[in-house]
């Protein structure tokens, strides 16, 4: 059943101040619905404020060329003062890191627009539907339903939002529908052609080098259903990568022939395992969930506060329990 986007028309008529943020290590569909949603409220003349709590990634450099996207700091008294804050492609607590703290606190209303099953009560009006590829399509619908004219640069952000999150279109989630609404996001401006350029042929040296150390550490168990790889705190200053460079990563686990769960294990630098799952058919959102994690059916995360070592084992037990029965 479509989305009733009236109460957001509401809050957005009756307020003047926005804050807008996403999830800690943003990807495309993040940070390219943040920037076409503050676009829009910009040309209705509202005052926005754009933040995330974590590095910005210099993938996405291109979709914030005015460096407008504020690295988030507590206690966050330069972005009390608004009316409303709307988070984006996330509705858990876990993923909004420090910000979390000071949302709780805030008086302002708020917004959730998201389409991840994994949802926490952020005391906001929800806007979820699971069944949309990506928060990008919501953010869409949400400009529609606001009367807007569609800019060439929120066309862009919104091109990159759906694109990234099913896989520059081969992900299963990719339909007749996604198509259709690339087809107008293109009649608005966007051109895939630059936009793949910026995404996929301006890797850094430094990321180039991660990826071949993820490789290298690339191991496959239970018969060749699981294929796994790690990333290690020293990593990132051996090849002067970012945590950030490790967006798609985990894709290559799962691009191995018979494999059908892919994982990326991931020392954080401040303490912690990230925990990357993909899938072809199991349900690895139910796994992440055991972690305090969630996501989506086919891809999901998690962060486990231990070791490398035990993180590993422990995952690679839960996945190989969820697996079906070999035929």
């Amino acid at each position: 059943m479509p989305l009733d986007w009236s109460p957001f028309v509401d809050i957005v008529r009756r307020h003047q101040r926005f804050l807008l943020t996403t999830h800690i290590r943003p990807d495309g569909d993040g940070i390219g619905s943040m920037q076409a949603l503050a676009g829009v409220l910009r040309d209705q003349g509202k005052d926005v404020q754009t933040v995330i709590a974590s590095t910005y990634p210099p993938r996405y450099t291109f979709l914030d060329p005015e460096k407008r996207i504020e690295r988030f700091a507590a206690p966050g008294e330069r972005w009390r003062n608004n009316n409303v804050v709307i988070v984006l492609d996330t509705g858990t607590w876990n993923q909004l890191d420090g910000f979390g703290p000071f949302l709780r606190d805030l008086s302002a209303a708020k917004v959730v627009i998201d389409h991840h099953m994994t949802q926490d009560d952020l005391g906001a009006v929800r806007f979820v539907d699971t069944t949309a590829e990506a928060t990008g399509r919501l953010v869409y619908e949400a400009i529609q339903a606001l009367g807007a004219t569609l800019p060439a640069e929120a066309a862009s952000d919104l091109f990159v939002a759906i694109a990234m999150d099913t896989g520059w279109f081969r992900h299963s989630n990719a339909t007749a529908k996604t198509f259709a609404l690339a087809e107008k996001l293109v009649a608005a401006g966007a051109r895939p052609e630059s936009l793949f350029e910026h995404l996929f042929e301006q890797s850094t040296l430094p990321r180039l080098k991660l990826t071949g150390m993820v490789l290298e550490r690339l191991q496959v168990v239970c018969d060749g259903r699981v294929a796994y790889t790690e990333i290690r705190r020293s990593d990132y200053a051996a090849t002067g990568a970012t945590p950030q460079d490790t967006e798609d990563l985990v894709n290559y686990t799962r691009s191995l022939e018979g494999v059908e769960v892919g994982l990326l294990f991931m020392e954080q630098p401040r303490g912690g395992i990230k925990v990357s799952f993909r899938s072809r058919a199991c349900d690895v959102s139910r796994v992440a969930e055991q972690f305090g994690g969630g996501g989506h059916r086919l891809a999901s995360g998690a962060i486990l506060e231990t070791t490398l070592d035990d993180a590993r084992s422990r995952v690679l037990e839960a996945v190989g329990a969820a697996l079906a029965p070999p035929r």
